[in-house]
Order: structure tokens, then sequence, then C-alpha cells
């Protein structure tokens, strides 16, 4: 995984895909004004053990400082990501439904293909509307296995 931070503060969590890099790396130009370097800092080291912590069991919420930006629309919709409860999952049309716009499923669906923050900011808890694992930016593969870790159908003791 790739951790980035800006001001002490967790500005995005990425699973390491060489094929995105470009991608990750003009988003933080554009978006943070800043430039990706290597290295590591306080907070990224405290995200790093809290994410330990969640890969082992023994983390349900982070606590790590997050700096979000993205539009209106995509830091309300990140916000309600942030509610939805450690081995519970919910839909896109939940999600819609919860911000008072019940016909932006797919804008919701757009809004959590661009939450920045991967595992911390759950996206991987929302399903499509019969249950099914639909998209998940690290692929569905990474995204049933944290499902199922977090209901506790996994360990990795």
């Amino acid at each position: 995984m790739v951790l980035g931070s800006v001001d002490d503060k967790i500005c995005f969590l990425e699973f390491h895909l060489p094929e995105r890099y470009d991608e990750m790396s003009d988003k933080i130009r554009k978006v943070y004004d800043a430039e990706l370097v290597e290295g590591t800092n306080n907070v990224i080291e405290q995200a790093e053990e809290q994410l330990q912590e969640y890969f082992t069991g023994k983390r349900k919420n982070f606590t790590v400082p997050l700096d979000l930006r993205g539009t209106e629309f995509e830091l309300k919709i990140w916000d309600q990501l942030l509610k939805i409860p450690y081995g519970q999952v919910c839909s896109y049309g939940d999600i819609a439904k919860k911000i008072n716009n019940p016909k932006s499923v797919r804008a919701v669906g757009g809004a959590n293909h661009n939450n920045p923050i991967a595992i911390i900011v759950p996206c991987h808890r929302v399903v499509g509307k019969s249950g099914s694992l639909v998209g998940y930016g690290g692929g569905v593969e990474k995204k049933k296995f944290l499902i199922e870790l977090e209901k506790g159908e996994l360990s990795l003791l």
C-alpha cells in the first residue's frame, strides 16, 4: 500500500498498483499542489501502525487525522462512508438516501470511486443493491477480502 500525507494529515492511501502511479501522482499535484516524495513522518507511521492493528483484528476505528479534498458532493459521500460501522455494508442506494438524494446512486458510485483514502475511509463497505461486490479501485478480490476480514471470516494471525 502507498500512504501519503500533507501537513501532518493522511491525504491518500492506495493499493500499490504500478499502473496507477501516474494517475496518483497527477492527483496529488492537482489537488494538493504537491509532489509525490518517498519518505515517512509521524502521521504516516501512525497510519501504518493503525493499519497493522486493523489487519490483525485489533482495530475497528481509525483515529489518524485525515485531509480529504474533493467536491462538496464527494465530501458528503466520504463523510457517509466514515459512518458505516466496522463489519457492516450498505448499498450505493442507501448512501444516496442518507444524503436525501435517492436518485444520485450513480454519482455516489463515482464519489466512492474517487475516495483517496482506501480502508480508513471504508469505500469497500459499499456494495451493489443485491449485495453484490461491484467495483473497487484495488480490485473486487481485495474488497471481498476486507469485508470478510471485518466479519471475522478470516484472520491474518
